[in-house]
C-alpha cells in the first residue's frame, strides 16, 4: 500500500443560527456550544479547533516536497525471503530512485510488514508516476515479482513575470528589475523570501523595504500573505561591479542578470521553494556613440552658471574624429566655444568633458542641444533631453 504524507487541516464547521424569536429558539446556539469541534466563545467561526486528516491525495505544486509512506504487508501464512522493495519516480524527462535502502530484507513473517518513507522535492510540472516494485522468494524457492503504479499531477503554484527598466541617464548604468508574482493556487501563501541572486556582473539592492529610523520593514507588512489570484510586485536595482562598469556602455547582445529565489509556506507550515532560470535581457543599443552624464547637480540657481561632466563612449568598431557643438534652447544656454575638436576616439574608448551652462527659466528644465559630428563619415549625432535639473530663484521678493 502507498499513502501520501501531508499535514492535517483545520476542521471546518458550517454554523447554523437563528434569531431568538424563531421557532428553534436557542437550540442551535446550545448545539454549537456543545460541539467539541468549535472554538469556545466563537462558535460561529467556520474554522474549528480540531485538525482533520486529508481525505484525498490533494494537490502537489512545483517546489514542494512530496512525501509518501510505503508499506509491504505479508498477507499469506508463509514466511517469504529476500524481499526487495524499490520505489522509482517517473517524470516526463527522467526516472529517479527514491528508495531509502537498496538492500534486501532477509525474511518477512506472516502479518508483518516492511515500512519505508520517501521524500522528493518536486522540480518538474506535469504527470508523475510512482512505481513501487517488490520482489521476493517463497518457501519453495520460487522467485516472484509485482509492481504497482501511482499517478499524480504536479501543478504550477506561481506565475512569475519580469520587466526590465534601464536608467539611461544613470551614472552607473543601473538596471531596475520588476518581478510580478501571482499566487495561482487555491489557498493563501505566506511569502517567506523573494530575493534576487545577481550574476557575477552585478550587485543588487532590494527596494522592497521601508526604513523607519534604525528599523526596516517590508513594504507588504510583517505578515506577508498572498491570497489566491493576487499579484505582488517586487523591485530590485542592479549596478555593474566596478570591474564591469567601464564596459557597461558598450556591452551588446544578451546579458545575464541573475535568478529569483522564492520561498513560501502554506497550510500548516508546508514549505515550498522555486528558483527561476537565469533572467536575461537584451542590452540597450546606444548606436555608434553614447553620451552619458558623470556629474550633474540636482538643483541650480536661476541665471547662474553650473558645471556638468559628460562622458562620450565610442560604441562602434572604428575610430572616430569627433567635433562637439552646443546649441542653445529657450531655457538652457551653453557657456563656452561651440565646435570644439575632441580628437580621435578609439573603439570602446571613453572621453570625459566638463561643460558649463545656465538656465534663464525657473522650474524643472531639460538639458538639450548637444551635437557630436564624426568628421570621418560626416555624420552628426543629436542628444536632447539628456537630463533634468531643478532651477530655483536664489532670492525672494520682499513682501509688500
Amino acid at each position: 500500500t502507498m499513502m501520501r504524507l501531508t499535514k492535517p487541516t483545520l476542521f471546518t464547521n458550517m454554523p447554523v443560527t437563528c434569531e431568538d424569536r424563531d421557532l428553534p429558539g436557542d437550540l442551535f446556539v446550545r448545539l454549537m456550544k456543545d460541539d467539541p469541534s468549535t472554538v469556545k466563545g466563537a462558535e460561529t467561526l467556520i474554522l474549528g479547533e480540531m485538525l482533520t486528516l486529508p481525505q484525498n491525495f490533494g494537490n502537489i505544486f512545483l517546489g514542494e516536497t512530496f512525501s509518501s509512506y510505503i508499506s509491504v504487508h505479508n498477507d499469506s501464512n508463509q514466511v517469504v525471503k529476500d524481499i526487495l522493495v524499490k520505489a522509482d519516480l517517473q517524470t516526463s524527462s527522467q526516472r529517479l530512485n527514491l528508495s531509502a535502502s537498496n538492500s534486501a530484507v532477509s525474511e518477512l513473517k506472516p502479518e508483518r510488514c516492511i515500512d519505508d518513507v520517501i521524500h522528493h522535492e518536486v522540480k518538474e510540472i506535469g504527470t508523475h508516476i510512482l512505481v513501487c516494485a517488490v520482489s521476493y522468494t517463497t518457501q519453495t524457492g520460487e522467485k516472484l515479482y509485482f509492481r504497482k503504479f501511482f499517478k499524480f499531477q504536479v501543478l504550477k503554484p506561481l506565475d512569475v513575470k519580469t520587466k526590465f527598466y534601464n536608467a539611461e541617464v544613470s551614472l552607473t548604468d543601473e538596471v531596475f528589475l520588476e518581478a510580478q508574482i501571482q499566487n495561482i493556487t487555491t489557498s493563501p501563501m505566506f511569502m517567506e523570501k523573494v530575493s534576487l541572486e545577481p550574476s557575477m556582473m552585478y550587485n543588487v539592492t532590494e527596494l522592497n523595504n521601508v526604513s523607519a529610523g534604525s528599523d526596516s520593514e517590508s513594504t507588504f507588512g510583517r505578515m506577508s500573505y498572498l491570497q489566491p489570484l493576487d499579484t505582488r510586485q517586487y523591485l530590485y536595482c542592479l549596478k555593474p561591479k566596478p570591474e564591469f562598469a567601464e564596459k557597461a556602455g558598450v556591452i551588446k547582445g544578451v546579458t545575464v542578470i541573475g535568478k529569483l529565489d522564492i520561498v513560501w509556506k502554506t497550510n500548516l507550515g508546508e514549505r515550498g521553494r522555486l528558483q527561476t532560470s537565469q533572467l536575461q535581457r537584451m542590452a540597450p543599443g546606444y548606436g555608434d556613440v553614447r553620451l552619458s552624464l558623470e556629474l550633474i547637480p540636482d538643483t541650480v540657481s536661476l541665471e547662474e552658471p553650473f558645471d556638468i561632466t559628460c562622458k562620450i563612449t565610442n560604441c562602434s568598431e572604428r575610430t572616430m574624429d569627433l567635433v562637439l557643438e552646443m546649441c542653445n534652447t529657450r531655457s538652457v544656454h551653453w557657456c563656452g566655444v561651440s565646435g570644439r575638436q575632441l580628437g580621435k576616439l578609439s573603439p570602446s574608448a571613453s572621453l570625459s568633458i566638463p561643460l558649463k551652462l545656465l538656465s534663464s527659466v525657473q522650474g524643472l528644465q531639460s538639458i538639450s542641444g548637444l551635437r557630436l559630428t564624426d568628421t570621418f563619415l560626416k555624420r552628426t549625432y543629436e542628444y536632447d533631453d539628456i537630463a533634468q535639473v531643478c532651477v530655483v530663484c536664489p532670492y525672494t521678493s520682499p513682501e509688500s
